[in-house]
């Protein structure tokens, strides 16, 4: 372990002197194709789009873990305002409209698509054209795959078109984004008459899991949309759409929450259940936290934190000598100590630190065998050295329980110690079966710069490389 830790420090160090490109960690995930509205197949049309009316039904995807996947029905309905009949091959793009990749060079496809005109299916032809241009693109590629298919418009009169396909979802545990391209709605005649936009959730929609601030690292959920039970829903009139019209939603990891929904029933419905309150303090804590262990700081998050720490309390209540419990508890607590207090600046007014390494020392007291525990207090000691310090015998000195670290400064002071507790080897005392680990989340950037980054972005790494309760 000391090793590995020194490797990754020397490591940073190296990145840190020499920072010659970003990290793909560090940037923004690979974007997944959107659903977009169609498109004419005719430069100049006197068909008019009357009405847009899409769903975006977003479940776990089941084939992948962790991931999230949105079907999509969209329906037309189209009036040519025309003296004349129109007949056109309107299109669909299967990958990125404006000849953008992934954001690495990739260009993943929508996998199949379902067309219905007046209410019949009619077949589609996957044909290679030039992109449609958008007010932000950064095209990649001349021409892109489209899905094409022949449709008659006569004049006054309503054709109903029909679109569904399924995309999936893009970002980094523990959220998921989608987005709607509205802009491409530009290229039929005239404005569009109404549109609607509905995001639907298997459950209701909350500020738990959603994300309205841009949390996630890779932009909010557009802001007006309307929560409705477990709906949002953004509505136009007479649109004339641009690229600031284009609809993103980044929601938490559904399996994520169907987990949190699980365990309050379980707790719900046996208060006495120490385990199934220990696995919901863990979801709420997946739920709180971003990539690289920083909390999330937007009203709902704030509130998964509470939640989290309540549910450990009542778990540790009931199973006081479960050591991967108190070690879990403590793990939520560094979170919020380490980036919102110690590096954030502010005040240990709820003894934050005390407490998690107090849990930790009751953890190495009950099982001097948790590797989990070890790992955190080897984290701490890296991150925070005033805090605890690792001894060669494998041992640790938790500082922390009786002087309060010195928030990073250029020339930081060093605290008067007084009294040291020392965690030392016991008889090691049975406790429950370990409950599942966390998925581990993929690194994100780190806000923290200049002579404070290196410890906290070690840290970081460290922290997203492990698994514990």
């Amino acid at each position: 372990m000391k090793k590995t830790l020194a490797l990754f420090a020397v490591l940073l160090i190296v990145a840190f002197i020499f920072p010659h490109q970003t990290a793909r960690a560090d940037a923004a995930p690979p974007e997944a194709p959107p659903g977009t509205t169609l498109l004419p197949g005719e430069s100049v049309t006197e068909v008019r789009m009357v009405s847009e009316t899409v769903i975006l039904t977003i479940s776990a995807d089941p084939a992948n873990d962790g991931n999230a996947i949105a079907k999509t029905e969209a329906s037309f309905t189209m009036r040519n305002l025309g003296a004349t009949e129109e007949k056109m091959a309107a299109r669909f793009p299967l990958s990125f409209f404006n000849g953008n990749s992934d954001g690495y060079g990739n260009f993943p496809e929508i996998a199949s698509i379902n067309v219905k005109v007046n209410g019949k299916n009619v077949p589609t032809r996957r044909e290679i054209q030039p992109f449609s241009s958008s007010e932000y693109s950064y095209p990649e590629r001349d021409e892109i795959p489209w899905a094409v298919f022949d449709v008659a418009f006569p004049p006054n009169q309503d054709v109903l078109l029909e679109v569904s396909y399924t995309v999936n979802g893009y970002g980094y545990y523990p959220f998921e984004a989608f987005k709607y391209i509205l802009e491409t709605g530009a290229g039929w005649n005239g404005t569009i008459g109404s549109a609607e936009i509905i995001v639907r959730l298997p459950y209701e929609v909350n500020e738990q899991n959603l994300d309205l601030t841009g949390q996630s690292g890779y932009g909010e959920s557009t802001p007006g949309g309307v929560r409705s039970g477990n709906e949002i829903r953004w509505t136009f009139a007479d649109l004339e759409p641009t690229y600031s019209d284009n609809i993103q939603v980044a929601v938490l990891d559904p399996a994520l929450w169907q987990k949190v929904l699980k365990e309050k029933e379980n707790v719900a419905r046996d208060p006495s259940d120490g385990e199934a309150w220990g696995r919901l303090a863990k979801a709420y804590k997946e739920a709180a936290k971003l990539p690289k262990g920083f909390l999330r700081d937007d009203p709902g998050g704030r509130e998964l934190f509470a939640l989290s720490r309540e549910a450990y309390e009542k778990c540790l209540a009931l199973l006081p000598d479960d050591s991967l419990w108190h070690t879990g508890y403590a793990d939520l607590l560094w979170a919020k100590y380490a980036y919102q207090i110690y590096w954030g600046g502010g005040a240990d007014t709820e003894n934050l630190l005390p407490t998690l390494l107090s849990e930790l020392q009751t953890a190495l007291e009950l099982d001097p065998d948790n590797e989990r525990a070890k790992e955190l207090l080897e984290e701490i000691s890296w991150a925070i050295p005033e805090a605890v310090a690792a001894n060669d015998d494998g041992s640790f000195t938790l500082l922390g329980l009786t002087a309060t670290p010195v928030p990073p400064t250029p020339y930081p002071a060093q605290p008067t110690l007084t009294f040291i507790p020392t965690v030392t080897s016991t008889p090691s005392t049975p406790h429950p079966t370990e409950a599942p680990k966390e998925t581990p989340a993929p690194e994100t950037s780190n806000p923290l710069c200049g002579s404070a980054f290196l410890l906290p972005a070690f840290f970081g790494i460290v922290l997203v490389a492990k698994r514990r309760k």
